[in-house]
């Protein structure tokens, strides 16, 4: 089993700055995809960022040049810099990875058990 455990949430005004942080443990063979999701209120679950194996990073319109993502492989950790936070930020962030367990296993999806990110005007 793949654990994933996020910290680094928040309450912060609009204009400042929060890190997420997303560790996985467990059985990992290897982490292919790691990104970040979220979830505000009444909306579907969209995608935020993600980071490929190789260091590739894709970004949600909404967030291009206020956030940051980054993994360390060495420890199995993802991580999210949110500067410039904007009200319309607020809402639960998930941690995501596309990993397997053992070399024979296929690639599945985890998901962390959400951080709450509110930002107040």
């Amino acid at each position: 089993q793949v654990h994933l455990v996020e910290s680094g949430g928040g309450l912060v005004q609009a204009g400042g700055s929060l890190r997420l942080s997303c560790a996985a443990s467990g059985t990992i063979f290897s982490i292919n995809v790691m990104g970040w999701y979220r979830q505000a209120p009444g909306k579907q679950r969209e995608l935020v960022t993600i980071i490929t194996s190789r260091g590739s990073t894709n970004y949600a319109d909404s967030v291009k040049g206020r956030f940051t993502i980054s993994r360390d492989n060495a420890k199995n950790t993802v991580y999210l810099q949110m500067n410039s936070l904007k009200p319309e930020d607020t809402a639960v962030y998930y941690c995501n990875l596309i990993a397997k367990e053992h070399f024979y296993s296929e690639y599945e999806n985890y998901w962390g058990q959400g951080t709450q990110v509110t930002v107040s005007s």
